[in-house]
């Protein structure tokens, strides 16, 4: 049986000249472009969401600068595949490069070992990662590194990309059973391009799974393969806050629908349960508080809930526990107590602490006046002398 090649593998561009997007950094006279024509070999991370090119223009850089190429998934590499690549580098001629794909998944220890063959030249790191680097990469090795930023495609540009996969769906020696001249309508084509949502792998993966089941592509086999709308956004980008935002806002608003709504998306797209339940526990204190103390225990068991059960169940647990949140009272008067008392803090510095207050362990302590006065129960201000009569709590009054 003839082996089958993904039609994303055998679209992969080889050089410059065939890749799509992200002309800031590949068109004429831009960094890379002149990296590579000058044969610049430097670390570098690549940063943006999925689909976008990062591992192939790590390839086509190491290829243009006749380098060994080394690919490693942060996921599943240990301080061993490293070794090993480490080793296969010192005995060679060649420089060789160092992909490290999703490398925010390597922790502290691991980018700590890989720093000093960075550092000594050994390896030429280019990392690849959806997550803000500045607070996912160690500052030691991010300074070693020259950070690129990757967009997502353009509708024209993932318009090109369904061009060269259409055309790539037909006969070869490779692929006999495809036909010739797949043909798509207008409007397939719009659809195909909102799916992608700028993420060329998703489209072409879509395309190669279409017509591998169907045999044809249409609007109704392309929404058979995908059954569900995919749905993505980069973590650390403006939509994931766009979201949070909007699922926040709509609890605090007490619109159980839109809070559900919102939640639907981020559970979609993906984005971590336990992120999602850790900001109904800080909800519960920020935004309910005193209204209704109980919110905070349902917040903590949903999170627990959520922490050991995990998707796709777990949704449920969220589900009921954005509802209970967004339906109760709110009361956000030890919250901005505690921001007003921060305040204070940050304007006088530590002003003395009244000596009734404090710490007498010892007889000296004792004699200077160290917990002199000092009631259990009592309505005088304990408050610093300059804070003396300070209200930080406003309770809501219903």
């Amino acid at each position: 049986m003839p082996e089958v090649i993904p039609l994303a593998t055998s679209l992969r561009p080889e050089s410059l000249s065939d890749f799509f997007g992200q002309t800031h950094l590949v068109g004429a006279n831009k960094p890379l472009a002149v990296a590579i024509k000058k044969k610049h070999l430097f670390s570098m991370i690549f940063w943006g969401p999925p689909g976008v090119g990062k591992t192939t223009l790590a390839r086509i850089y190491a290829h243009a600068l006749k380098a060994n190429f080394a690919e490693l998934s942060a996921v599943s590499a240990g301080k061993a595949d490293i070794k090993s690549i480490i080793e296969a580098a010192k005995g060679g001629d060649q420089p060789t490069v160092l992909f490290l794909d999703e490398i925010h998944r390597f922790n502290k220890a691991q980018q700590d070992f890989l720093l000093p063959f960075v550092e000594r030249g050994i390896l030429t790191l280019i990392g690849a990662t959806t997550e803000n680097p500045s607070f996912e990469v160690i500052a030691p090795l991010l300074s070693r590194c020259r950070v690129f930023v990757l967009s997502e495609l353009s509708n024209d540009e993932i318009s090109h990309i369904i061009d060269r996969a259409l055309t790539a769906l037909s006969p070869s020696h490779r692929h006999p059973e495809r036909s010739r001249g797949i043909k798509i309508d207008p409007d397939t084509r719009d659809w195909l391009i909102a799916v992608a949502n700028g993420d060329a792998r998703q489209i072409i993966n879509l395309l190669d799974n279409c017509f591998r089941l169907y045999k044809k592509i249409t609007l109704e086999s392309l929404k058979n393969t995908l059954q569900s709308r995919f749905l993505r956004f980069d973590k650390q980008g403006e939509e994931h806050y766009n979201t949070i935002s909007a699922f926040i806002k709509s609890l605090r608003a007490s619109n159980p629908d839109a809070a559900l709504y919102y939640l639907a998306r981020l559970v979609e797209s993906g984005e971590d349960p336990l992120f999602i339940a850790r900001r109904l526990v800080i909800f519960a204190s920020e935004d309910i508080g005193l209204a209704q103390p109980t919110a905070l225990v349902v917040a903590n068991a949903v999170f627990q809930a959520v922490n050991t059960i995990g998707y796709p169940e777990c949704a449920i647990n969220l589900a009921h526990g954005a509802a209970y949140l967004a339906l109760a009272k709110k009361d956000r008067s030890s919250y901005d107590g505690l921001r007003a008392a921060q305040a204070d803090v940050k304007q006088f510095g530590n002003l003395p602490i009244p000596l009734e207050l404090r710490n007498a362990p010892t007889k000296l302590l004792k004699k200077i006046g160290y917990g002199k006065g000092y009631e259990m129960y009592t309505d005088k201000s304990l408050l610093p002398d300059q804070l003396k009569g300070k209200n930080y709590l406003h309770e809501k009054k219903d």
